[in-house]
Formats: structure tokens, C-alpha cells, sequence
């Protein structure tokens, strides 16, 4: 089945050189893409099950800073550290995506696993352990955005579906602050807030896989402008067994525990 959903020759998904290449690219870089790697088919049939699932969908629109945490009540209102960012976006959960979803075979297939654990230099993937977040599919209608914002998890990957008429760009400004050191680089972040520092765009079509290390990179996906809407796929994994997100952030993502 999985043949029929990835194109072999876009990804061979065991072929060393390919994944080393990937790897080489990713820890270069800090994102790898590979277009085509879903067939044309497969992307019609997944935007379909998509567009028919949206009713479900739990759409959210909430400020938050880029860092992704509380606000700090001892820094001024008007700290970088404070400044509130606005997204916006639809999501369907795991338990959401149709059993029989292509997505389903791709996730859940050891060779796709993997893979991505040997671009990311991990020894093994694991799926969550709640029922909500290992697949998630989010939807970006007119107006729509993701704000800037530093990643939690290591690494990203993500499907694109479909694209909009216009807007819906990620932009990116790879390693501007260190997590494990803790430099947060407030000065490197209020200049791309305040546009005096220009994002990398990356070019991204339907069909495409992304690879994104986005802990120390900051990232933002524009407002999706005209009727048509932004259908993103993210493949979600933990590098630990056993584990489910929070059940604020649940309900937070979600609006829903299970």
C-alpha cells in the first residue's frame, strides 16, 4: 500500500545514500524537503478526506510569545520576552484521520519511521501514547496564520496538501538562540519582529515531506490570503516510548482529552 501513497523513486525510503544525503542536508541546513514525495494521486485522495473531515476540525485563535511560555511579570509589558504574537489555524486528531487514511499507513510504517529516525539521528521513533496527537491535520483558511515561534521538540515533519492562492509562507531564521544553553537572544528576536532582519522563505509545494529543526530556528507560517485553504500534515513523534502530551496542551491544541 505504502508504494501506492510514496513515490519510490521522489524517496527510496532504504536507500543509505539517500538517507545519508538527507541527513547531510538536514544538519547543514537545519530543514530538508523532498518534493514529490506523495504521488499526485495520493495528494487528491488526502486532500478529499481532508476537506470532508474539516467540519470536525477544532479551530483555535491565541497569543502567545515566541519562546511558547508565560508570560514574565518581572520584565516590562513591552519586553521582547512579553510581546504576544497572534495564530490561528483548524486541527483533526489521530483518532480523526479515517483508519484506512494513507496517512495512517505512512505514519505507522516501520521503514517510513525508520527513515526519519535515521535522518535525525535517533535510534528509534515512537508513536504518542494519547489518542490526539501523533497525526495531526491543520487547516489555515483566509486570514489564518502561525506566529513566530521556537519549537519545542527537536525536530518537525510535516506534509503539505494543498497550498493557498497566495500567502502562506514559512519563513524561518535558522539558529537564532541556543535552548540548551539557555541564550534566548532577545535582540536577534525583536529584530524579526520588528522586520529589521529578512527570513529565509522556504519554497515548499503540495506532496512535499519537510524535515525541520525548528528548536533554535524561529518560524512562522504567513496569513493564508484568498479561498482556498492551507492543509498541513504533521507526523508527530516522540523519541521515548509511553508518552502523551499534556493534558493543558491537549486541551489547549485539541479543546478535547480523548
Amino acid at each position: 500500500m505504502l508504494d501506492r501513497i510514496i513515490d519510490p523513486q521522489a524517496c527510496p525510503l532504504d536507500d543509505p545514500a539517500f538517507i545519508a544525503d538527507c541527513r547531510r542536508h538536514l544538519d547543514e541546513a537545519g530543514v530538508v524537503t523532498i518534493p514529490g514525495f506523495l504521488r499526485q494521486r495520493a495528494v487528491a485522495d488526502l486532500v478529499a478526506e481532508a476537506e470532508s473531515a474539516a467540519p470536525e476540525a477544532f479551530f483555535t485563535s491565541s497569543t502567545h510569545n515566541v519562546y511558547l511560555t508565560p508570560p514574565d511579570p518581572a520584565l516590562p509589558a513591552d519586553h521582547v520576552f512579553n510581546r504576544q504574537i497572534t495564530s490561528s489555524k483548524g486541527c483533526i486528531t489521530t483518532d480523526q484521520v479515517p483508519a484506512g487514511s494513507g496517512l495512517h499507513a505512512i505514519y505507522d510504517s516501520a521503514t517510513f519511521r525508520a527513515f526519519i529516525a535515521a535522518i535525525v539521528g535517533e535510534t528509534a521513533l515512537h508513536e504518542y501514547a494519547d489518542p490526539l496527537s501523533s497525526i495531526n491535520v491543520h487547516y489555515a483558511a483566509a486570514g489564518q496564520e502561525l506566529g513566530w515561534h521556537f519549537d519545542n521538540s527537536s525536530f518537525a515533519v510535516t506534509l503539505l496538501l494543498q497550498a493557498p492562492e497566495s500567502g502562506g509562507e514559512f519563513q524561518y531564521v535558522r539558529d537564532l538562540r541556543d535552548a540548551d544553553s539557555n541564550d534566548l537572544n532577545f535582540a536577534g528576536v525583536e529584530a524579526v519582529l520588528d522586520g529589521e532582519r529578512t527570513p529565509d522563505i522556504l519554497e515548499v509545494v503540495p506532496g512535499t515531506l519537510v524535515l525541520f529543526r525548528g528548536r533554535n530556528s524561529m518560524h512562522r507560517v504567513t496569513p493564508t490570503i484568498g479561498r482556498r485553504t492551507r492543509i498541513l500534515v504533521v507526523l508527530a513523534y516522540n523519541t521515548e516510548p509511553g508518552i502523551a502530551l499534556s493534558q493543558a496542551a491537549r486541551m489547549t491544541f485539541y479543546g478535547r482529552l480523548g
